[in-house]
């Protein structure tokens, strides 16, 4: 949901305590007292902090899809231990023989933020949208701290769900996490993707030395990102309670108005915060594969040399968002025999499917006219 501002700092104010021995007693209170947070642990006999439940976030999502026209089932896809991917799927008999559209959401994200764009996705070709591992209505197991690891079961998790729903192969659509793991999926099973279209994706550059130099942080928030840095990125959310819903409809507007075209009440802010506030599987999993500033562990772009040549690439990016599109030509350099477009949708933001949903449709649907 703020994957530019996930990952605190706080390399300055860790050395500090680290000078004075205090660094190992910190971190190992707030790795306390943020495991229960996390969890959000009350006793059963007293009410729960958060006011969430899983039932609340399948009616926030049902909710959010009852503006969907065509067609629709819902499932719930097991995987290997005892595990399942919450599904959406979209088809029609005059498409049904065409390679599949498989849309993965971003960090903090959920199948229901498609709602403006699976109508018109859907009407040329099967879409397939599913809750990754750790989020949404998915499973939300433990994943390995290491980074590589997790990105492993994020991997691994979205081949058996193919497997089990039976596509031979598919589009790859990915905003944000998503188009991160599009790419690595695509490494590891270059044969089950026809097409990568990545939206604002996250995870790509190495984060620079000139960083902090370029961008001077200001030691007050540095000092609030080390008492926070053991925390997970949206902890706070679950820290405030009941209050919960009113800070995201606070620090969240623009959410509102992304969706102002279908809602006029607090649909959308409903559906973020019940998605957010749930274990925080997938979450703390996003934090073990990021560094401070938010950026990537484990760059992709030091591995695009590893992805086929014949896979096209197609990269959207909102004229309006803050995420750095040197990426995109940063890929296209390294593929220069690989078909790479880079395509900027006026007037949007990192939510460029929300923002200018019409824009962002007829442009997707112009990138998989190439693919049978």
């Amino acid at each position: 949901m703020a994957e530019q501002a996930v990952t605190a700092s706080g390399g300055v104010v860790h050395s500090l305590l680290s000078t004075v021995g205090a660094h190992r007693l910190v971190s190992s209170v707030w790795g306390y007292v943020d495991s229960t947070i996390r969890w959000c642990w009350i006793p059963n006999w007293l009410p729960p902090w958060c006011p969430t439940s899983q039932i609340k976030l399948q009616t926030a999502e049902d909710m959010m899809l009852r503006c969907v026209h065509n067609t629709f089932s819902k499932q719930y896809v097991p995987i290997s231990n005892g595990n399942h991917l919450w599904t959406l799927s979209l088809s029609s008999d005059h498409v049904k023989d065409k390679t599949p559209l498989v849309l993965l959401h971003g960090f903090g994200g959920g199948v229901g933020l498609w709602a403006q764009n699976l109508d018109a996705l859907s009407q040329h070709r099967p879409v397939w949208a599913l809750d990754l591992l750790g989020f949404g209505q998915s499973s939300r197991p433990l994943f390995p701290t290491d980074a590589q690891e997790a990105e492993d079961q994020f991997v691994e998790s979205i081949e058996q769900w193919r497997v089990k729903v039976g596509l031979e192969s598919m589009i790859l659509l990915g905003h944000n996490l998503g188009g991160y793991l599009a790419v690595s999926y695509s490494i590891k099973y270059p044969d089950r993707v026809k097409h990568i279209v990545l939206v604002e994706p996250w995870g790509f550059p190495e984060r620079p030395d000139t960083v902090e130099a370029d961008r001077p942080i200001p030691v007050w928030i540095k000092a609030l990102g080390a008492m926070f840095s053991p925390f997970n990125p949206l902890a706070g959310l679950r820290l405030v309670g009941p209050l919960g819903p009113t800070l995201v409809q606070t620090l969240r507007p623009d959410f509102k108005r992304k969706f102002s075209s279908i809602f006029n009440d607090n649909t959308v802010s409903d559906y973020i915060y019940h998605l957010n506030v749930q274990a925080p599987s997938g979450e703390t999993a996003f934090k073990n594969m990021t560094i401070p500033y938010g950026w990537a562990k484990r760059p992709m772009l030091h591995r695009m040399d590893h992805l086929q040549p014949e896979i096209p690439i197609t990269i959207i990016y909102g004229s309006r968002s803050s995420i750095d599109s040197n990426s995109g030509s940063s890929i296209k350099q390294m593929r220069p025999h690989s078909h790479v477009e880079i395509i900027t949708i006026r007037g949007a933001g990192h939510y460029a499917y929300a923002d200018q949903p019409e824009d962002f449709n007829h442009t997707v649907l112009q990138v998989c006219d190439k693919v049978d």
